[in-house]
C-alpha cells in the first residue's frame, strides 16, 4: 500500500495495490503495521461506521473535541465521493486549511484524517457507500460543525448542481465563530 502524504502532511491518501482479473479483484483494505508506519504513531480503531447518501448530499464539516476527538480512516466502497479535511489544530502552520481528494470504488483510495480536524465529503455520482474507521466512540456532548460553505475556508467543492445538507449542518456555525467559541484544538488536546 502507497501511503501519499497530502498537502497537509499530517493527512495521507492510501493507495492499494489491487489484483485483478477477469473474476475480479483482491486488495489488502487495512494492515495495522503499514497503516502505523506512514502515520507514524501506533492508532487504534474502536469503531466502524457505513454511511449511504445520494448525489448531491453534503456531510460535514464534522469534529468532536478532545477528549473524545476523533481519527478517521475512510473510504467508498460503491460510488464516488469529494472528501475534505480541515486542519482546526491552533499550533498548526496549515491551521484553517483544507485538503480534498476523490475516493471511489474504482479508485479503492483511502483518506487518514487525524485526530484535530474537521471532516466532511459531497457525493458526485448517483449514490455512495462510504465506509470509515474511528479512533474514538461517538459522543455527542463534544460533537461540532463547521460551515460547509464557509467563505473563510473557501473549500472548492466540486459541485454540478443542487446540495443537500441536513438541517444540523445548514444551522452550523462559521470558522470564526468556533474560533471565537474555543471550539478548535490547542497544544493540550494534543
Amino acid at each position: 500500500m502507497k501511503a501519499v502524504p497530502q498537502n497537509i502532511p499530517d493527512v495521507i491518501l492510501f493507495e492499494p495495490r489491487v489484483f485483478g482479473d477477469e473474476r475480479g479483484f483482491f486488495f489488502e483494505s487495512f494492515n495495522q503495521k503499514q497503516f502505523d508506519e506512514a502515520v507514524g504513531r501506533h492508532i487504534e480503531f474502536v469503531q466502524d461506521n457505513h454511511s449511504r447518501s445520494s448525489q448531491g448530499v453534503l456531510r460535514g464539516l464534522h469534529y468532536q473535541l478532545a477528549p473524545y476527538a476523533q481519527g478517521k480512516l475512510v473510504r467508498v466502497v460503491e460510488g464516488e465521493v469529494f472528501d475534505v479535511a480541515v486542519d482546526l489544530r491552533e499550533s498548526s502552520p496549515t491551521f484553517g486549511q483544507w485538503v480534498g481528494a476523490h475516493l471511489s470504488a474504482e479508485n479503492k483510495h483511502q483518506l487518514w484524517v487525524p485526530e484535530g480536524f474537521a471532516h466532511g465529503f459531497v457525493v458526485l455520482s448517483e449514490s455512495a457507500d462510504f465506509l470509515y474507521k474511528t479512533t474514538d466512540f461517538y459522543a455527542p456532548k463534544h460533537e461540532r460543525s463547521i460551515r460547509w460553505d464557509d467563505e473563510t475556508l473557501a473549500i472548492d467543492w466540486p459541485l454540478s448542481g443542487d446540495v443537500s445538507v441536513s438541517e444540523k449542518d445548514a444551522a452550523s456555525p462559521y470558522f470564526a465563530d468556533v474560533i471565537a467559541a474555543g471550539d478548535v484544538f490547542n497544544k493540550r488536546d494534543a
